[in-house]
């Protein structure tokens, strides 16, 4: 089994993730493809444990990416009920790089939350900060 490549330089953040995530993430842009999948990073502290897939609802799904609402909505909810932590989203970007586009940009809510951008058999972090996105760096741990 080859490794994904992740942006592992060091930075400011670390998070880890672990590799049944990034198995899963990789996967589910391979199948996507070339629409953008997209979903919720779920957890606790600084480990993104668990993903949830969600419908790309957005109308041009070859381009954008729009979380169902309903899955944030359940996700949430079972957040409050004692489940794991909603840390983020992620999505992918089936003929571009997997950094933040001026859509990402223009789209994000600046709430602190991460981005895992998944393209070209890479996943790049990203924190969602109120000054623009800071590069995470991501970790692998076993699952």
């Amino acid at each position: 089994m080859t490794s994904p490549s992740l942006m592992l330089e060091p930075c400011a953040m670390e998070r880890e993730v672990t590799s049944e995530v990034v198995e899963c993430l990789l996967a589910e842009a391979r199948a996507a493809h070339p629409r953008e999948c997209c979903g919720i990073l779920l957890g606790e502290g600084e480990c993104i444990t668990a993903m949830r897939p969600a419908t790309n609802v957005h109308p041009s799904p070859e381009t954008h990416f729009e979380i169902d609402p309903q899955a944030l909505i359940d996700a949430h909810r079972a957040a409050r009920q004692g489940g794991p932590q909603v840390l983020g989203y992620y999505h992918s970007h089936p003929n571009g790089r997997a950094e933040p586009s001026a859509t990402d940009g223009a789209m994000a809510a600046g709430d602190g939350r991460m981005w895992l951008i998944v393209a070209g058999g890479s996943i790049n972090g990203w924190k969602d900060a109120p000054s623009g996105f800071e590069r995470l760096s991501l970790r692998v741990r076993p699952a």
